[in-house]
């Protein structure tokens, strides 16, 4: 059966709760520094529409759940953030499993979580609104354990091997800023491809051992500014949807991947596809990224947790 992505129907939603005081939580580096005035307009607004609003800019990425979490538990009404994906990974860390609502005002690269949810981009004044009218729309979240038995949040798609190299040596490189350094951090792992041994084991015990390009579990169906990695995944059904890519030569693989922005590759004999509760992945040397942050090295438990999240939406 397939799965629908109205986002109209009963699924996931809750009626209207009154919102009036939220703690607002920059980081004014989001989104190649616009996330810092984007702050300014939509605090305005809320406080236009009445609300107490309460700012606060994270001085790190410990700092930002810190104060998201003393937020979540000085009684505030909602926690919204200002900026990206990695944003709100952050305040995932500290909202996941309370009755707290999650507010996003999208300033970030990619906005895959203000894609998924329908949040309005480029518009912190209507992002405001939305906070303001309080709807909320319960979601659910990935929960990873790392081999440390640490665990960590995420909210679309956890990235791993390929896409996950990228990310690795995007971090390293020290030159040059912004979109370029991911775009040459893309050029020299894919110079340096090559095929990479998984082993994934599924909830009911099935084993998956192959050589992979990239293996990614999704909760949401995009990530990267809308490459639809997991095109048909949706965010209240209790599964994670699992996409593996098979290891390719060079030339099939450039081919391959423009297949993504239009969510056509799984259709692919190199693709498989499968929806499951948890899975374990692993792989020798090779790291998890999910919303744009790392989350741990492989091993990794994935799960997910229905109903994790409360999220207000338009």
């Amino acid at each position: 059966m397939s799965k629908s992505h109205d986002m109209s129907g009963p699924h996931g939603e809750a009626g209207p709760r009154a919102v009036r005081r939220v703690a607002v939580l920059t980081n004014p580096a989001a989104g190649a520094g616009h996330a810092g005035p984007a702050a300014g307009r939509a605090v305005a607004r809320l406080r236009s529409l009445g609300l107490d609003v309460e700012e606060h800019a994270g001085r790190s990425a410990e700092d930002a759940v810190r104060l998201a979490r003393e937020a979540a538990a000085g009684g505030v009404d909602a926690v919204a953030v200002v900026g990206g994906d990695g944003m709100i990974n952050l305040a995932l860390q500290a909202l996941a499993g309370t009755a707290v609502p999650l507010g996003v005002v999208p300033a970030g690269t990619g906005n895959d979580h203000a894609r998924a949810y329908g949040l309005p981009l480029d518009a912190p004044e209507a992002a405001a609104e939305v906070i303001a009218a309080g709807r909320t729309r319960t979601v659910d979240l990935g929960r990873v354990t790392g081999p440390d038995g640490a665990v960590r949040w995420f909210g679309s798609i956890l990235a791993t091997g390929f896409d996950s190299l990228v990310s690795d040596r995007t971090n390293r490189l020290r030159w040059p800023r912004g979109r370029m350094r991911y775009n040459l951090a893309i050029l020299i792992e894919f110079a340096n491809l090559r095929p990479l041994p998984f082993r994934i084991t599924l909830a009911d015990g099935t084993v998956i051992e192959r050589d992979l390009t990239l293996a990614a579990i999704g909760n949401t169906r995009s990530y990267g500014g809308g490459m639809l990695m997991c095109p048909d995944a949706l965010p209240d059904d209790g599964l994670l949807d699992v996409t593996l890519v098979d290891a390719m030569p060079r030339l099939r693989i450039a081919r391959f991947f423009p297949t993504l922005f239009k969510g056509t590759h799984t259709t692919r004999p190199e693709v498989t596809t499968l929806r499951a509760e948890s899975l374990r992945i692993e792989s020798p040397g090779i790291t998890a990224y999910a919303d744009g942050e790392f989350i741990a090295s492989l091993p990794v438990e994935v799960t997910v947790r229905k109903d994790a999240l409360h999220l207000l939406v338009p």
